[in-house]
């Protein structure tokens, strides 16, 4: 059977950035991976940004935009059913941010790809800097990513003092109270080494973390309608104005409440990513790019939002 993992964590937590690392330690260790990036916005930004992964052993695939729940588990089981053909014995499925983790576990479950998968790892990224509040809904996806994983992962550990890691293990913990889950994390549970400092013991470790079972009381509601995103194409922007101008929209509350900005642009030195939270930006230069920038919130007001970036 081909063995899948599942790597959550809500918006901007890092989940591609960890995802490039874990999977680049498989390929090493021999094997066959095949990448399922699933983006809420119409243009699959992620999946352009593990392109460098792409070879023998490593191959990707993409769920691209919003639909209804229905929708959505069709087209990942249409995947995973073509997948599960061409040879591979791993399989990393990276949805977005805002995926309820239930519908994963549905899929997995349904025939015929319980004959042919089993559920290896869920890993689950979580922004040490985490805001400390987010909406009744954000605080269940951040629950429902965490209830089940075998390892629970700080991204930005090395920006976070102790009091900001505790701050956010505490969140987490009541995140996971107010759905009723049976599992809480106590201190020192969550892994806080730097990513830049593991070494394969530590990826060794993940690669055999598993998963965990844990209850949770369902909070019943479309995630497709509770968040948005907005995407513009060729804004016609420098580089520099967007980096200028994309802080705004987490502050503007005309904008809507703007949870992640992601995208590229082109300057005289090649493409640039861009991803921003309100905790702040990243520019990182990338060999291929396609210019556009997707906005992911609540109550966004795109026409608000492209005032904003255009200054």
């Amino acid at each position: 059977m081909v063995q899948v993992d599942l790597i959550t964590g809500f918006l901007g937590a890092g989940k591609t950035t960890f995802l490039r690392k874990y999977a680049a330690y498989l390929v090493a260790q021999g094997h066959n991976v095949c990448i399922l990036e699933n983006d809420f916005g119409a243009v699959n930004v992620d999946a352009m940004l593990v392109q460098d992964l792409l070879g023998e052993r490593c191959e990707i695939e993409t769920i691209s935009g919003g639909c209804d729940c229905d929708t959505h588990q069709r087209r990942m089981r249409t995947k995973l059913i073509s997948m599960a053909m061409r040879g591979f014995d791993r399989v990393l499925v990276e949805p977005s941010g805002i995926f309820d983790v239930d519908e994963f576990f549905d899929v997995l479950r349904d025939e015929p790809l319980d004959r042919w998968y089993r559920l290896g790892n869920v890993i689950a990224i979580v922004d040490a800097l985490l805001p400390g509040t987010l909406s009744a809904q954000a605080d269940y996806i951040l629950a429902s990513e965490a209830a089940n994983a075998g390892a629970v992962v700080f991204s930005r550990s090395q920006l976070a003092d102790a009091a900001q890691r505790e701050a956010a293990q505490e969140h987490l913990n009541r995140a996971l109270a107010a759905c009723k889950c049976s599992r809480t994390f106590r201190p020192g549970e969550l892994l806080t080494k730097p990513w830049d400092q593991w070494g394969s013991e530590d990826f060794a470790a993940i690669d055999r973390c598993g998963c965990r079972q844990a209850s949770c009381e369902k909070l019943h509601f479309d995630e497709h309608r509770a968040f948005g995103s907005a995407y513009f194409l060729e804004l016609g922007l420098s580089c520099q104005q967007l980096e200028q101008n994309i802080p705004a929209l987490f502050t503007d509350p005309a904008c809507g409440h703007v949870l992640r900005a992601k995208g590229f642009v082109q300057d005289e030195n090649g493409w640039v990513e861009l991803n921003a939270t309100a905790d702040g930006l990243t520019a990182n230069a990338i060999p291929k790019g396609q210019e556009v920038l997707i906005v992911i919130g609540e109550g966004l007001e795109k026409e608000r939002i492209e005032e904003r970036l255009k200054g």
